[in-house]
């Protein structure tokens, strides 16, 4: 069930980079609940969005209110702490290192800030929180491999479990489904989506499978050329003629 209050209220948001205009006029309300995909060509403006959200990039101008608090001029680390986390597209994770212990390092990071985290590491109650993140997200099997076995798709699950093990209230998700196969997408998907709804986490993913956009989001932010084009459910955008000609391409 959404609320009548945005979670997450943009406004004006305006990002130059000299003459170079890389968003402008951007105004979105983000619910409660909401599963929302960000999509557009490359160069659009959706990462730039995304990233004056986690704090990476200070606007130029506009403002970014997470439940009623100013985001601009906080960093990433700070943005983390008030509720909101983030994957990239390439997975952020230590390739030597097995998913366990991935997730006990992640883990210690989020209940301890600086070297007390190292002191957590074998506590009983990260051991059992750790525990059921691998069985959320069907990790049990792959608990003692390290990474640079796993495949691609295994890879991102243990970044996205990293990422919400901070219990944060909006995960923004770049191009979860990059580099995973045709066989491997929807499944892993479903699993993201399924342990995000059970945490009652609000999603925003940048995404360039329609496939994925019609099935999991229930509205879509199109962006061209650093604006929102279309605002709208993912059926309505996908049949929009404006995203059909600047976003897909081709007729959907």
């Amino acid at each position: 069930m959404t609320e009548s209050k945005p979670i997450l209220e943009v406004r004006d948001l305006l990002k130059t980079f000299g003459a170079v205009v890389a968003a402008k006029d951007i105004n979105v309300d983000v619910r409660k609940g909401e599963i929302v995909g960000i999509i557009g060509a490359n160069g659009a403006g959706k990462t730039c969005f995304v990233n004056m959200v986690t704090g990476y990039l200070k606007p130029t101008s506009g403002s970014i209110a997470f439940d009623g608090v100013q985001l601009v001029g906080k960093g990433p680390r700070e943005v983390t702490h008030a509720g909101i986390s983030r994957s990239f597209q390439v997975s952020q994770v230590f390739h030597t290192m097995t998913v366990a212990e991935n997730l006990m390092i992640a883990l210690a990071i989020a209940k301890n800030r600086g070297f007390a985290a190292l002191r957590e590491m074998d506590s009983p109650d990260l051991l059992t929180r750790r525990d059921d993140v691998l069985t959320r997200y069907h990790l049990d099997s792959y608990k003692d491999m390290t990474v640079n076995v796993l495949s691609q798709g295994v890879r991102k699950l243990l970044d996205i479990a990293m990422a919400v093990v901070s219990e944060p209230r909006i995960l923004l998700l770049d191009e979860p489904t990059s580099g995973i196969s045709v066989e491997e997408k929807f499944g892993f998907m479903d699993v993201v989506i399924e342990a995000l709804r059970e945490d009652e986490v609000t999603v925003l993913f940048v995404e360039h499978d329609m496939e994925i956009v019609e099935r999991y989001v229930s509205r879509v932010l199109a962006f061209y050329q650093g604006e929102i084009i279309a605002d709208m459910s993912p059926k309505k955008a996908l049949a929009d003629a404006k995203v059909q000609e600047f976003v897909i391409g081709t007729r959907h």
